[in-house]
């Protein structure tokens, strides 16, 4: 049974898919899309920032299928069928980090990348970026964040620049874009 976010109760997973122009043309499970032959689909990056200006990096879990133990930006996810940006943004900062955002704001609106991982898996991706805060303490999900750290932005462009095969590509690209 469906749930109106389009989550099956069963713990399944629903991304929505999208043609070259980016406007919705179905649906899938999240875990049979990914692999060699990605189709395109939406989803976010979000960029978490503290009161002080800092910003919240995050290292993948070993257990993640894709990417494991690169650091990224705060968090990511894929906004289910009938699901806002924002709700989508709220239930995964609250399910991989146990902290609520406020202020969401877009900051990279027509963000797309693809990218493929060292198993062969692709990501294909419309992923608007956005960029919030929290006040919260950051309690991590450890099937999805291993460590995570809170930096001056300026030092987070310098470690990409620096040593880029330890972070993910889309947060290489991403701060290129954001002109950090």
């Amino acid at each position: 049974m469906e749930t109106s976010t389009g989550l099956v109760q069963s713990g399944t997973e629903f991304v929505v898919l999208l043609d070259d122009s980016g406007a919705p043309i179905g649906e899938a499970d999240k875990f049979s899309v990914h692999g060699p032959s990605t189709p395109l689909h939406l989803a976010f990056s979000c960029h978490v920032y503290d009161p002080a200006g800092r910003v919240l990096v995050t290292r993948r879990a070993l257990s993640k299928l894709t990417w494991p133990g690169v650091w990224t930006n705060s968090f990511c996810g894929h906004p289910s069928p009938g699901e806002s940006q924002e709700e989508a943004i709220a239930r995964r900062a609250s399910f991989e980090l146990g902290i609520t955002v406020t202020d969401p704001e877009v900051v990279l609106p027509d963000f797309r990348y693809r990218a493929v991982d060292a198993s062969g898996i692709v990501e294909n991706e419309v992923c608007p970026v956005y960029r919030a805060v929290t006040t919260d303490v950051v309690k991590p999900n450890p099937a999805e964040v291993s460590e995570f750290a809170w930096l001056e932005p300026h030092l987070l462009f310098g470690a990409v620049t620096a040593a880029p095969f330890a972070f993910s590509p889309w947060l290489g690209w991403q701060l290129e874009q954001l002109g950090a």
